[in-house]
């Protein structure tokens, strides 16, 4: 007998029902998680960013929307420092949510920060930062990408921005990073997907007609749904179902084609990426950058009084 592909005797077929229930039940517990995001999306990409630029969620998040990130032009190595996420949108929207209900619209991000760069430790992050990113909770992308940080979704309307608070690494302790400017990249999406991670659309997306012909029915039932009953061409009827929640545009008797919208479209939210860049500086290298400014301040100086005294010569010698 086998079970999981193992072969099992039958004189310990009560051990082998028992493995296999916790198996399936395990099983169970990596889909259910796995259809959330951004689990599905570290579990399915082992890095966000494609090789293009291209940053994942934009597979499910059509909609383009703008995003914003800032950072301070040089940290210096072991240092704590704030990469601020900015996701504009109007508070006044409202998104389909997956009970077909309208709400308010969730926010996400992800940073991705150069090699040796991590999300800094809580005993380092300043009370104040501390109390500004209250209730949000960042997480490294996996256990071989701490330099990307992941957050959401969350609420939108309190974290239109959101604190991402990062540690510097050291070149004295790790030889592979190096005293250079290094870039920085952001996504940030608002608002529910389009596309699900099965490939299938959400009721967040715009209802096509399936063919083409006459609508020769609508009809609305007591929970909103609608069924359009559309006359094809060839003569037989294509019944096709509209979740709660979407406007209809198209009426009975309208000629619709195929691929042609039937709703409006629900969307107003969307994924933006942006970039940034942020320089690892060394301290030596401030510490001579200003000897150099202070000894170039002296010589001017000296020159300056040089300049006076022979100024001083020239005129004691015309007036002798």
């Amino acid at each position: 007998m086998k079970i999981f592909g193992l072969k099992i005797q039958h004189k310990n077929l009560f051990k082998a029902s028992l493995i296999a229930l916790i198996l399936g039940f395990f099983n169970f517990t990596i889909v259910s998680t796995a259809q959330a995001y951004p689990i599905f999306a570290q579990q399915a990409y082992s890095n966000p960013r494609e090789a293009n630029g291209r940053i994942a969620c934009a597979n499910c998040h059509l909609a383009q929307k703008p995003v914003e990130i800032e950072t301070p032009q040089a940290v210096l190595p072991n240092s704590v420092f704030e990469a601020i996420v900015k996701i504009p949108y109007d508070n006044n929207s409202k998104q389909i949510l997956a009970n077909r209900k309208l709400g308010g619209l969730n926010v996400g991000a992800v940073v991705i920060l150069p090699e040796g760069f991590k999300l800094a430790p809580k005993d380092q992050i300043p009370a104040e930062v501390k109390e500004k990113s209250k209730g949000v909770y960042i997480t490294p992308y996996s256990a071989d990408n701490e330099n990307i940080l992941v957050v959401g979704p969350i609420s939108g309307n309190d974290h239109q921005e959101i604190i991402f608070p990062v540690l510097a690494p050291d070149p004295e302790k790790d030889k592979d990073i190096y005293f250079i400017k290094y870039p920085i990249y952001v996504g940030g999406n608002r608002g529910r997907g389009q596309v699900y991670p099965s490939g299938e659309k959400s009721n967040n997306n715009v209802y096509t007609a399936t063919v083409s012909g006459q609508i020769k029915q609508i009809t609305v039932s007591e929970k909103g749904e609608s069924t359009i009953i559309i006359e094809a061409v060839e003569g037989k009827e294509v019944k096709q179902s509209i979740p709660a929640g979407l406007n209809l545009i198209v009426s009975e008797k309208s000629l619709v084609q195929l691929d042609q919208p039937l709703t409006k479209d629900p969307n107003v939210g969307g994924f933006g990426q942006n970039e940034t860049e942020i320089v690892l500086q060394s301290p030596s290298r401030i510490v001579g950058y200003m000897a150099l400014c202070f000894s170039i301040l002296l010589c001017q100086i000296f020159l300056v009084i040089k300049k006076k005294q022979f100024e001083k010569v020239q005129a004691a010698e015309l007036n002798f």
